[in-house]
């Protein structure tokens, strides 16, 4: 078995772990440090984000995974203008996940000699500016697993509808060579804006989002879903989207 096996059979064992009512089969990708999109999101994002080699200075190997939410989530958050209780627990239960899995990629690369750095699963941004020093969903576009889509969310064989996460090592793990495909209906074959309509705010559009706008209204949402937990969230243009989840 090679590393990127290991770390494979790691990630689905423990989202396997986890409340399968919740989520689904998660997938691995992976991309070096030397790809030069990594220093263009300085440009693209913003100057605040970093490099994988501000993190880890040693780094090689970015690895990426995408923890995919499950149909009944997707479906119940689908309805009404609050976010579904099933949306805002898989979003508390995936930020956990999401750093155990992490974490225990770190030991798992540490146990092999090699170093490694993550990056928490969310609230990494500024929340003056709410512009982040590391996107997730980059480097997961950079690792090769999917596109973007109107909704801003990268769409990958699996769907959008899901979190991801990341772990830099300097283990230098070789690269996918499975492509991408488009999968967003606007940018194939301009037959889709359900995303757009579905937000509740009217934040989105074709080419720009009002973060702030957003922001306003994921807090807004916190307030409504407190016997839930502290979740800041809507995935209304998320979950909306045909390609949500993918079979």
């Amino acid at each position: 078995m090679n590393l990127k096996e290991e770390i494979t059979q790691l990630v689905e064992k423990l989202a396997g772990e986890a409340k399968s009512e919740l989520f689904r089969k998660p997938i691995v990708g992976i991309s070096h440090s030397d790809n030069p999109l990594y220093k263009d999101l300085k440009d693209i994002v913003g100057p605040e984000h970093v490099h994988p080699r501000d993190l880890l200075p040693e780094a090689k190997s970015i690895i990426s995974f995408f923890i995919p939410v499950s149909e009944l989530v997707v479906k119940t958050n689908r309805i009404g203008e609050i976010p579904s209780k099933e949306y805002a627990k898989s979003y508390l239960d995936e930020n956990i996940l999401i750093d155990q899995i992490s974490d225990d990629l770190v030991k798992l690369l540490n146990d092999k000699g090699f170093k490694a750095a993550t990056i928490k699963a969310t609230h990494t941004y500024d929340p003056e500016t709410l512009k982040s020093a590391w996107s997730h969903r980059s480097a997961a576009y950079i690792g090769n697993m999917g596109q973007f889509g109107v909704n801003r969310m990268l769409i990958t064989k699996e769907g959008c509808a899901g979190r991801f996460g990341t772990v830099i090592t300097s283990a230098e793990i070789p690269l996918d060579q499975e492509e991408s495909h488009e999968y967003c209906l606007y940018y194939k074959n301009g037959s889709c804006k359900k995303c757009i309509d579905a937000c509740p705010v009217g934040a989105l559009e074709i080419d720009s989002l009002d973060k702030f706008k957003c922001n306003d209204r994921l807090l807004e949402n916190m307030e409504k879903l407190k016997d839930v937990g502290e979740c800041d969230v809507c995935g209304k243009c998320l979950t909306i989207c045909p390609v949500a989840i993918i079979k």
